[in-house]
């Protein structure tokens, strides 16, 4: 039973790509459940392949993917190129790279968030609950979220 002073929450779906279970399992530790109190909970939804995150966004219901940028052989700022070129509801997306210097990339993506390796846990976090505020206002997301922090 919720509070009468809380809004009704509801859970988020959020797709983790990586073909490394390792990457995958960082992304899911930093972020958790549930990124923010004034949020509902985290479906997590783990891909390790571009087409298995394809066929998870063509199923619908995806709030939020989180891919990495230096997945093989599959890269996710492509991925993210990809979705919101074809996709008239892109799930929001952050990507996740190695180096600094690659956040042209991210801006050629057109990824909504972009963190950096190693993963930093609040800022990660902090994208997150951002880009699934915005999905629950259905507001379009502009690329103001700053690399990192």
């Amino acid at each position: 039973m919720s509070s009468p002073d809380l809004p009704p929450s509801r859970t988020h779906t959020v797709v983790v790509y990586s073909d490394d279970a390792a990457v995958r399992d960082q992304v899911r530790t930093a972020v958790g459940r549930r990124p923010a109190p004034d949020l509902g909970r985290i479906e997590w939804v783990e891909c390790g392949s571009g087409p298995e995150v394809l066929a998870a966004v063509d199923a619908g219901g995806v709030d939020v993917c989180i891919l990495d940028g230096e997945a093989w052989p599959t890269g996710g700022l492509g991925l993210a190129k990809q979705m919101k070129d074809e996709l008239d509801d892109c799930p929001h997306t952050v990507v996740v790279i190695a180096r600094r210097d690659d956040a042209w990339l991210a801006t050629w993506s057109l990824a909504d968030a972009v963190v950096s390796h190693p993963i930093d846990p609040p800022a990660l976090t902090d994208a997150v609950a951002g880009l699934l505020r915005a999905r629950e206002s259905a507001l379009p997301v502009r690329r103001a979220l700053p690399l990192g922090r």
